[in-house]
């Protein structure tokens, strides 16, 4: 079981720690994108359903939204928002737990899939999901590429986010493939800390990882409103299909 890295304090502050992810101009454009995946009267299952950021404004558009999330305590700050109670949600780590339905749609957002800590546990997420997918049915991930061109020879440590009110370091090891992400917040004039371990991933590997589970790529973008994909983009979105 993966660690839960996501306690009551992360749960009742995340929105005011990342409200950039909260923007309609962020939020839309990845709703449209799984709207049209998902189809008329389809049926979505998100793997790490959060406080609800998509998965509330997805199940406003029509699409029955199915969330797994191993913190309970997102999943309490998830009840208190409104139209919380068309979303079912099955408490369990998302790589292995089945929820007993079948969807059009599965997807894994803002680098989630790197909360696996071991292939292992990201190829079984891979096979889970197959399972839950009904033929022809998609798997989206949203990730990071690996940012190791920022690494000088010899250093370990890049600093991702450098503001006034918050601080964020990713310490890499490339011999596990796990970079441990430190971030220091200021809050109410007081220093908060939190550090978390991640397994980065490569497209390629996650594509194998489809293959073991019986999907291959439809598509990979650089972003939701689908810009092209290339050797400098620093995150993609990947669409995997099951077989027909």
């Amino acid at each position: 079981m993966p660690e839960d890295n996501f306690d009551e304090r992360t749960a009742q502050t995340y929105e005011a720690k990342w409200p950039e992810l909260f923007d309609p101009a962020v939020v839309d454009p990845a709703v449209r994108f799984l709207t049209d995946l998902a189809g008329p009267g389809g049926a979505a299952l998100e793997l790490g359903i959060g406080t609800g950021r998509i998965a509330l404004p997805l199940s406003r558009r029509g699409v029955r939204v199915h969330g797994i999330e191993l913190s309970r305590a997102m999943v309490a700050r998830l009840r208190t928002e409104p139209g919380a109670e068309n979303i079912p949600v099955t408490v369990g780590d998302f790589a292995t737990t089945q929820v007993g339905a079948t969807f059009t749609l599965a997807y894994l957002l803002r680098n989630t899939i790197t909360n696996l800590t071991t292939q292992d546990e990201q190829v079984e997420c891979f096979r889970t999901v197959a399972a839950q997918l009904e033929p022809g049915g998609c798997f989206v991930i949203e990730v990071y590429v690996p940012e190791l061109r920022r690494l000088p020879p010899g250093q370990t440590v890049h600093p991702f986010t450098v503001t006034q009110e918050h601080l964020g370091f990713e310490e890499y090891d490339v011999a596990s493939q796990i970079a441990v992400s430190h971030h220091y917040w200021v809050v109410d004039g007081r220093l908060e800390t939190r550090s978390s371990p991640h397994r980065y991933v490569w497209p390629a590997e996650l594509d194998l990882m489809a293959r073991l589970a019986g999907m291959t790529l439809r598509e990979r973008w650089a972003g939701w409103t689908r810009e092209p994909f290339t050797s400098d983009s620093r995150n993609h979105i990947s669409v995997w299909q099951k077989a027909s």
